[in-house]
């Protein structure tokens, strides 16, 4: 099994801010593109950010300017620093690589994967 455990979720205050972490064991991200998903209850599995090992950086819309996708492949450990966090934030956040189908990463064990997650609260 290839591990990817997430961690930094906790709850805030609206305008606050948090950082996550994603450590990849059995897996290296040296050639992948790695992306943070998060999927709210009766919403798709949505890509808020992902970083590719040449440098290409995508973000949602809706977290421009807030949200900042970070690596370091030496430690095998990808980030997202957020800030201004908003109640819409708030759900369980995901890292997987990007080559998962749609909806994979949001259920990555089924694609053998481990982690869980980790939980976004913001409150208003």
């Amino acid at each position: 099994q290839m591990h990817l455990e997430e961690s930094g979720g906790d709850s805030v205050q609206a305008g606050g801010s948090l950082n996550l972490s994603c450590t990849a064991s059995g897996f290296t991200f040296d050639e992948s593109i790695m992306g943070w998903y998060r999927q709210a209850p009766g919403n798709e599995c949505e890509l808020v950010s992902s970083s590719s090992y040449d440098g290409g950086i995508y973000y949602a819309d809706s977290v421009k300017g807030r949200f900042t996708i970070s690596q370091n492949n030496a430690k095998n450990t990808i980030y997202l620093d957020m800030n201004n966090l908003n109640p819409e934030d708030t759900t369980v956040y995901y890292c997987a690589p990007t080559y998962l189908p749609p909806g994979g990463p949001c259920r990555k064990r089924a694609y053998n994967f481990s982690g869980q997650g980790t939980r976004v609260t913001v409150s208003s």
